[in-house]
């Protein structure tokens, strides 16, 4: 696939995100379907209602770019496109009890969550196993495991990218730089449909955060937000985990650093303090650096930088294993 196909994705997914947005805005404004501010929530950042629209715009823009360069459909695309609207739709109830001050329950959203995954495993995009450094014959895993290792891949990814969407422009951020290091790491080995569904991804979030950069003018919401961590986690077990020796194991978790890391650490603390392990809070790292005396472009900067090194540091990686 040439240069011009992945330009055209990266300007033709923009495009659409940037012009669909507007219109869904003014809509969520008539239906009252806005994240407004609540007194006394430490994660609720903003002093004016802010729609919550932009998840369809990028959901649009990516399945219309995705369909119509790549033309490529076949039963992994209608599994990626299935477990997306699953995501969207529950989604978009927990967004509308938010609009109503109320919390949506976490275990319909991990029942969805996990069946999405599991549509991913049935389609044939499967984390099978890895290259012996010793022997270099390839280790297949046993069957098991290998649904068990995928499930959980992007059931955690799709996770961790929903709880790092608490800051103005960071989960779009965020998702924008992991997608430019996994197309990198795609296009360096040879894998075209990885390279495609990641350049595509890179457009959308560019243009969203065109209107989500500080002050936000819209929001994703959790539909958005778990569909992006949908798509980071199928195009690196699509790309960069296939043929993967043990140490490439790491190439897709430096891509996705900052939110896996970070999340990682919050689990961790919240399970030793007995506390849900599932429902947010504000123990994530965006809101430690708000508490530390940053403002939100600071922070903002900060970790879109230390997401740069990563994605960085997993190329390289990526370079030194060919």
């Amino acid at each position: 696939m040439t240069c011009i196909f992945y330009a055209l994705a990266l300007v033709m997914s923009f495009l659409i995100v940037y012009v669909l947005i507007p219109p869904f805005s003014r809509l969520a404004f008539k239906l009252d379907f806005v994240d407004k501010p609540r007194k006394n929530v430490e994660r609720k950042l903003h002093r004016e209602p802010i729609p919550l629209t932009a998840s369809y715009a990028i959901f649009i823009g990516f399945f219309i770019t995705y369909i119509a360069v790549a033309r490529e459909i076949n039963w992994e695309t209608g599994a990626l496109f299935l477990g997306g609207v699953l995501l969207l739709t529950i989604g978009t109830i927990d967004d509308w009890y938010k609009t109503k001050g109320k919390d949506f329950p976490a275990l319909p959203k991990m029942l969805v969550q996990v069946s999405a995954a599991v549509l991913v495993y049935l389609s044939g995009n499967v984390f099978t196993g890895f290259f012996n450094p010793f022997s270099g014959e390839y280790v297949v895993l046993p069957v098991i495991l290998q649904f068990v290792l995928t499930i959980l891949w992007i059931f955690g990814v799709t996770t961790v990218i929903n709880f790092s969407d608490g800051l103005d422009g960071l989960a779009g951020g965020l998702s924008a730089i992991s997608g430019i290091t996994l197309f990198v790491v795609a296009l360096t080995m040879g894998q075209s449909n990885s390279a495609m569904m990641a350049i595509i991804l890179v457009g959308v979030t560019l243009a969203y955060l065109r209107f989500n950069k500080p002050p936000a003018k819209v929001f994703m919401g959790d539909a958005g937000a778990t569909f992006l961590g949908f798509l980071l986690a199928v195009i690196a077990l699509d790309g960069a985990f296939k043929q993967a020796t043990v140490l490439s194991l790491f190439i897709p978790i430096l891509a996705i650093g900052v939110p896996i890391f970070d999340n990682i650490f919050v689990v961790i603390k919240r399970f030793l303090q007995g506390k849900a392990i599932y429902e947010a809070d504000a123990s994530q790292v965006h809101y430690r650096l708000l508490r530390a005396g940053l403002n939100n472009k600071q922070a903002l900067m900060v970790l879109c930088l230390v997401s740069t090194c990563f994605g960085l540091s997993s190329i390289i990686l990526m370079l030194v294993q060919i």
